[in-house]
C-alpha cells in the first residue's frame, strides 16, 4: 500500500474522481472542454494534492496541500451544481454526487485538522509521527 492510500480522505477523493469521470462521460460533447472538462479536473486534484502532500516530510507542508484540496472540492462543487441547473445531471446522479462529495469534504477537513495539530507539536515527520 502506498502511504497516501492508508488516509480515508484520498480513498473518499479518489472514489469521487472516479463517480465524476462515470458522471460526465454522459455529458455533451459540446462540454468537452467546457463543464466535463473542469469537473474532472477539479475533482482528480482534490485527490491528486493529498497525495502530493503525503510526498511531503512535514505536517505543516501536508495542511497546504489539504486547503489546495479543499480548494478543489469547492470548485467541484460549483460545476456540479451549474451542470445540475443545466439538467445535464439527474437527480439521482445529483444526490449521489451530493453523498460522496459531503464525505470526502469531511474526511478531507478532518485530516486537514489533524495535520494542524500535528503541526502545533513542532516539525516531524508525517510518515513517522
Amino acid at each position: 500500500m502506498k502511504p497516501h492510500e492508508r488516509f480515508v480522505a484520498w480513498q473518499h477523493c479518489h472514489r469521487l474522481t472516479l463517480f465524476t469521470y462515470q458522471l460526465t462521460q454522459a455529458f455533451p460533447k459540446s462540454e468537452l472542454y467546457g463543464i466535463t472538462s473542469q469537473m474532472r479536473r477539479s475533482a482528480s486534484s482534490a485527490a491528486a494534492n493529498i497525495v502530493e502532500g503525503c510526498a511531503k516530510r512535514g505536517a505543516s507542508e501536508f495542511r497546504h496541500f489539504l486547503d489546495v484540496a479543499l480548494g478543489s472540492l469547492a470548485e467541484l462543487s460549483h460545476f456540479a451544481l451549474l451542470a445540475r441547473d443545466l439538467k445535464l445531471l439527474s437527480n439521482e446522479a445529483w444526490v449521489e454526487f451530493e453523498r460522496m462529495h459531503d464525505v470526502a469534504g469531511k474526511t478531507t477537513m478532518g485530516l486537514q485538522r489533524a495535520m494542524a495539530r500535528r503541526a502545533a507539536r513542532g516539525p516531524q515527520n508525517i510518515r513517522t509521527a
